[in-house]
């Protein structure tokens, strides 16, 4: 009897299941006992294959599917011994030691003789003392880890082993209510004081294990503990310390805001009171220490990062932005107040590079997160009544304050910095400042020059009369801090004609002379890193010329100068830095003109862009080459991790470009991979702006489709690679977009069951169907490999069962289309529906007329994969019916088959082992003879 005639019997599977259990195929045998229970209509008969599946996946170590299938088959026979043995034995990996000895008590008392019940019995009744008493033993340990903690006089080294136990403790469930219930928030709270920086560090992060997911702990602690105490100690000098207070605090608006949403207020479902009292204690909180004198430059940064997440709406779908408005309304002041800061001057707050930064994004959040005009001209007349209130004051310093405002306010919601240019005597300030004697004042000033330059309100009238001030600084001015800015200023004004060649500001050469000089101070490490960032800053606007990107990556020490910069403390660089790897790699999107619009546009004496001969593809990937050498994947790796403001969308989506221009060759992606680069991308798809999100996806799509996905994307993460891909299956996407996610989601849907019930649950499967109708042929036959990969899923096969659609007809037509590729991908589709299936089978003379013709055509394909999977349909059909086989048999397929079957030219062995299968079960059939009875028949003929 043949595999398919089994497939119709529940106890011949059975049977074949314990063999191959027998022989150690556990998983063979779990699909078996799997076939079975779907045909199976006897409660008795399920419950004995649930009993040995259960066995199968013990040996599979899948406990939970162990469990599961016993406690089935119990709840058809209580009695089942055997069944209720191997759920004890479940329960034990699982943890769940209580149910395991009740299940193993039972069992001994049914057959009290029987050794292997006695000794699990045993071992449980250890293992839950040793529980037990390990619980008793927390408590102590718990008391016992606090009191070193606090006691002067004991070793360093015990204090932080003590310390490290108690962290690991609070990240277990039991361990942190252990903490909890045992006045830890009291005993936290003098470990928070202490003098040693990793005592308070260990009190911090046990902390973080106490709030993270519990929303009514979280609530307590807030409460008990204060946020003035937490935002003193965020605010206090050590940076390692400020950074773990921060986490802490994001944790625990997470845990406020998120536990309403997910369920998860308090392990003891008790019903709590709304968190938004502490939520915006702790806003304000956050607010009150933006001005303060005694907080330090790190913890002030931290403030502002906590404001940046936890403010401004997540998703503009969400109507509600009362956060937005409350902080307008009690902080606005207190964060211009931080940006119109110059450290330099008296009285000035200790601020880190990355604070005015940091503001503009802050304010920038705001901004956008307002609804109506009349919130947007609120947050534009404090802004200006700010300014003003500085700049109409006596004296210097207050004329500073409000000109470094406004150059924040330009990075950040540039609307409101034009506005705030505008005002009467600003920018005369800023130029006559320029001319100061004052490196402070004309930095300052320089700085506000520059970033209304970039402004195109301002740009035509700084272009007017910036340029000679500024070419009189870089000139003239004895300090590289100016010099660096000037030059800025002058690439900044000298590359408004953006890729275009033959629109330069400057005479030929001078563009070439100043990013030599750029090159020259990124590389000076006498330099403050500030200063070098600005040179940076510099190379992005110049590398808009091809001439500069060319001397950029053959000067090797200047790449991994900006390397370094882009991993170092200060985060402003990162924008800059993205900007210029844009450049270099071409990764900036160009409109390429229609050709008959050009000589329209030269007949009509119109300005036509024209392309730098060095920007063609064959300099550009030379460069890409050259930056791999360098090792820029690593450094946008560090990019991507940095938890900064600096991070924005818009710099996101520079890191996005450049992995997608490094990822083009085939032969560059493993480096990409092997440098960390795949687990870098997977963050790039979801929190990016929108062509962000396309360009990392398709990236991640083209490193998925040449390299293993299991090495690219180790563990866990390959699941994460599933939505990107999904999302470019998209009509906003191009059809190569949608061409190589769908290639890539071949690969995944053909690696797992699991992947494959990820990308069913992303809804792939209804996307994947649609581009199989693509006209383009590339496409649609790629949309037909992954549905030949999704067919192994039971839920996709169901799909083809359901009575009234088309996708039976679709395949069988597509194994008769002339595309090679088509063919053989629906040709697989049918193999394997058929085999899972066998139902399909009696459909498939319904879907076309030509059935016959499409399924002989696939036997005497002369390709041996469309050769094998016809002869694999034809088998299917066979065992599937009676009358099919007839059918078959009638037609011109019984020569093939006989031909295949005697194993003619080009026909591998196991194609002529199904083809003498088929034979075989004709001849069972009743349908031919077999040859002996052909050789009988012809001896007894007269």
């Amino acid at each position: 009897m043949s595999g398919n005639e089994k497939g119709k019997d529940p106890a011949a599977l059975k049977e074949e299941g314990n063999t191959l259990f027998k022989a150690g195929d556990m998983q063979g045998a779990a699909c078996c006992y799997t076939k079975a229970i779907k045909l199976s209509d006897s409660q008795a008969e399920s419950a004995v294959l649930y009993r040995n599946r259960s066995a199968c996946y013990l040996k599979l170590e899948d406990y939970s599917k162990a469990e599961n299938d016993a406690s089935k088959a119990l709840d058809t026979d209580p009695g089942d011994v055997k069944a209720r043995f191997r759920r004890a034995q479940a329960f034990q990996k699982l943890g769940r030691l209580d149910q395991a000895f009740l299940d193993a008590q039972r069992c001994a008392q049914l057959e009290p003789k029987n050794k292997a019940f006695q000794d699990l019995l045993r071992q449980l009744g250890g293992e839950i003392q040793q529980k037990s008493a390990q619980l008793n033993s927390t408590d102590a340990r718990v008391q016992q880890m606090f009191s070193l903690l606090l006691d002067a006089s004991a070793k360093d080294s015990d204090r932080q082993k003590a310390a490290q136990n108690l962290v690991v403790l609070s990240r277990d469930e039991a361990g942190a209510e252990q903490i909890f219930r045992n006045d830890g928030v009291k005993l936290i709270q003098k470990l928070l004081q202490s003098k040693l920086e990793d005592v308070i560090l260990s009190a911090l992060r046990t902390l973080v294990g106490l709030c993270t997911g519990h929303q009514s702990r979280t609530m307590a602690i807030v409460n008990e503990l204060g946020m003035e105490q937490l935002c003193a100690v965020m605010g206090s000098g050590a940076p390692t310390v400020s950074l773990a207070a921060c986490h802490l605090l994001q944790v625990m608006f997470e845990a406020l805001t998120e536990g309403m949403k997910k369920e998860i207020r308090g392990k003891d479902e008790a019903i709590l009171p709304e968190p938004s009292k502490e939520l915006r204690s702790m806003l304000h909180h956050l607010l009150e220490m933006l001005p303060a004198s005694n907080v330090s430059g790190p913890g002030r940064d931290s403030a502002i990062n906590l404001l940046v997440k936890q403010v401004p709406r997540k998703s503009f779908k969400n109507p509600d932005n009362s956060l937005t408005l409350w902080v307008t309304d009690q902080g606005l002041k207190k964060i211009l107040q931080v940006a119109g800061t110059v450290p330099e001057l008296s009285e000035g707050l200790p601020l880190t590079d990355n604070t005015h930064m940091s503001c503009s994004v802050l304010l920038s959040k705001l901004y956008d997160d307002l609804k109506s005009d009349k919130e947007r001209e609120n947050f534009n007349k404090l802004c200006e009544e700010y300014v003003q209130q500085h700049f109409s004051r006596s004296g210097l310093d207050a004329k500073l304050r409000a000109i470094q405002t406004v150059s924040v306010l330009l990075q950040g919601p540039s609307d409101v910095g034009n506005r705030t240019l505008e005002m009467s005597g600003m920018m005369d300030a800023v130029i006559s400042l320029c001319a100061s004697e004052d490196v402070t004042h004309q930095q300052v000033a320089v700085e506000a020059l520059i970033h209304a330059a970039g402004k195109a309100k301002r740009a035509s009238f700084i272009t007017a009369n910036g340029v000679a001030l500024l070419k009189d600084l870089y000139k003239k001015s004895e300090n590289d801090r100016i010099r660096v800015r000037a030059l800025v200023g002058l690439c900044k004004l000298g590359s408004a004609g953006g890729t275009d060649f033959s629109m330069k500001q400057f005479a030929e050469g001078s563009t070439l002379k100043l990013a030599k000089q750029c090159r020259k101070w990124l590389c000076n490490e006498s330099l403050p890193p500030t200063s070098r960032r600005w040179s940076v800053e510099g190379l992005a606007y110049l590398t808009f010329d091809a001439d500069v990107k060319e001397d950029l990556v053959e000067d090797k020490n200047a790449l991994l100068a900006m390397f370094d910069l882009a991993k170092s403390e200060d985060k402003t660089v990162l924008f800059a830095v993205g900007s210029t790897l844009v450049n270099c790699t071409n990764s900036y999107d160009v409109e390429k003109p229609d050709p008959q619009m050009v000589e329209l546009a030269k007949y009509a004496k119109q300005h036509v862009p024209e392309e730098h001969p060095k920007d063609a593809s064959s300099y550009v990937e030379k460069r890409l080459l050259k930056l791999l050498e360098a090792g820029v994947v690593s450094a946008l790796v560090c990019m991507v991790k940095q938890e900064s403001p600096a991070l924005t969308e818009a710099c996101k989506e520079c890191i996005g470009r450049v992995f997608l221009a490094l990822v083009e060759r085939q032969e560059d992606r493993g480096t990409v991979v092997a440098q960390g680069g795949g687990k870098a991308l997977i963050p790039l798809t979801s929190d990016n702006t929108d062509v962000g999100k396309i360009k990392a996806a398709q990236a991640l799509a083209k490193i998925t489709i040449t390299s293993n996905p299991e090495i690219a994307f180790p563990g866990e993460r390959i699941y994460e690679v599933v939505r990107p891909l999904v999302s470019l299956l998209s009509l906003e996407c191009t059809l190569l977009q949608n061409f190589e996610a769908l290639m890539a989601l071949t690969n995944l849907a053909g690696i797992s069951e699991r992947l494959r019930q990820k990308i069913i649950k992303e809804k792939a499967v209804p996307k994947v169907e649609g581009y199989m109708f693509e006209e383009h042929e590339l496409v649609r036959a790629s949309a037909t490999e992954c549905m030949c990969n999704l067919v192994l899923s039971t839920e996709v096969q169901k799909l083809f069962l359901a009575t009234g659609n088309d996708r039976l007809k679709l395949i069988v037509l597509y194994c008769g289309e002339e595309d090679e590729r088509l063919r053989k991908a629906a040709a697989g589709t049918l193999a394997m529906l058929t085999a899972e299936q066998p139902e399909l089978c009696g459909r498939i003379p319904g879907t076309t007329t030509h059935w016959l013709e499409i399924v002989q055509a696939l036997l005497l394909s002369e390709m041996s994969d469309l050769h094998h999977r016809g002869v694999v349909i034809v088998h299917n059909m066979m065992q599937a019916d009676r009358s099919l086989a007839e059918m078959l048999m009638e037609s011109e397929a019984l020569e093939i088959l006989s031909v295949m079957a005697k194993g003619g030219e080009g026909t591998s062995d196991p194609v002529s082992k199904i083809a003498q299968n088929c034979l075989d079960k004709a001849v069972e059939y009743g349908i031919i003879k077999s040859s002996q009875e052909k050789e009988t028949s012809k001896g007894t003929e007269p």
